[in-house]
Formats: structure tokens, sequence, C-alpha cells
């Protein structure tokens, strides 16, 4: 009995045909590839690119910080504060669902807040914006603008608005919060004037 029928014959005892678990084998094989192909497809969609029209969103903001306090006498003070925390994003034109924000702020309790902030989004691309502000801890209104960016937001322009609820504020500085009513608009192109969000006038 040559090879061949050696196999043949092996097969018929067992009552398997010869090749077929090896043909099974790799009929699971390509099945699986498929699958994880079609998986892979279904994955998390690219955001698109911002274009020349205006995007709304509302969010919130919370951060913590350190803040360093001057006294100006017994009914002024001047402060500045390093504020980092996360902003998330809600709204169907919403430019990214979430971003890593660095703020920056100098209050004077008489002539109000300046300061400037960094969004970061999860592709490391930026939007810059600068801060300006009005009232007390309790009450009050801060208004950002963009003024520029990278990657995806290089040009950007837009303006949101909110106002700012301590929740921790000690003794050492640390503090921490969260925004409230904030929202906003933001577009890539050579608009210059965003649509009011509540912007203070002086």
């Amino acid at each position: 009995m040559n090879r061949k029928e050696e196999r043949e014959s092996v097969g018929r005892v067992r009552g398997v045909k010869p090749w077929c678990g090896i043909s099974r084998m790799l009929g699971l094989a390509v099945a699986g590839m498929v699958l994880l192909n079609g998986c892979g497809s279904r994955g998390k969609e690219a955001e698109p690119p911002l274009g020349n029209e205006w995007r709304e969103f509302q969010g919130t903001w919370t951060a913590t910080g350190n803040r360093q306090t001057l006294r100006l006498g017994e009914e002024r003070q001047a402060s500045i504060t390093r504020f980092e925390g996360s902003l998330i994003l809600t709204g169907n034109s919403r430019p990214d669902v979430g971003f890593r924000v660095e703020v920056i702020t100098m209050n004077d309790t008489t002539t109000g807040l300046i300061g400037r902030g960094v969004w970061t989004d999860e592709r490391g691309d930026q939007a810059f914006s600068e801060l300006k502000g009005e009232g007390n801890s309790a009450e009050n209104k801060i208004v950002g603008t963009f003024v520029g960016g990278t990657g995806r937001y290089k040009g950007v322009s837009g303006t949101y608005s909110f106002s700012w609820r301590f929740v921790i504020e000690n003794d050492e500085g640390t503090v921490q919060g969260q925004s409230q009513g904030f929202k906003g608009q933001v577009r890539v192109g050579t608009a210059q004037v965003a649509p009011e969000v509540g912007v203070p006038t002086s």
C-alpha cells in the first residue's frame, strides 16, 4: 500500500474525509479575517475638518487650580490663577467632543478679569483664546474670543461665554470650580465677527 492509499484508508476508518480538518481550519481563519475587517470599518469615525460654517456648541468645564492673591488695601485685591481641567461639549455641530483646557487669569476686584486659554483635543490640535470677565465670585460673566490655533483649528475664530462657580477655595490657594451656561460658536474662515453670545459691554 502506497502513502496515498494509506491516508485514504485512515480517513475511511475514522469516518473523516482526507484533509477536511485542514479545510475547516482554513475556512475559520478566513471568516475570522472578514469579521475583524468588518469590525475595523465600524470603528471610531474621524472628526470632519472644520469648515467656513458656524458651529454652535454648549458644554461644561470643570477645573482645579492654584491662586496667588495680592491685597490692595481692605476693599481691593488682585489675584493670578492657573486652571486646568476638562471641557465636554454637546450639540450637533460641536467642533469636537472634549478638550483639555488650560487657563491663566489675572483678576482685579475693581477692574475685572483678563486671561488666556488653550484648548487641546485628543489629536493634540489646539485652539487659543483671550478671556475677559466682570463681576465677583458669586455673580460673574466671562467671555472668550478665539484668536488662532494649530492643526484643524488654524485660523479659528468665534466666541464663547460662561459664568464660573467656585466649589473649593481655601487659604492655601487651591481652587476648584465648574462653568455654568457654557455656550459659543466657532468657525475656520475669514470672518472676524461671531454672533453675539452675551458679550458684556464696557
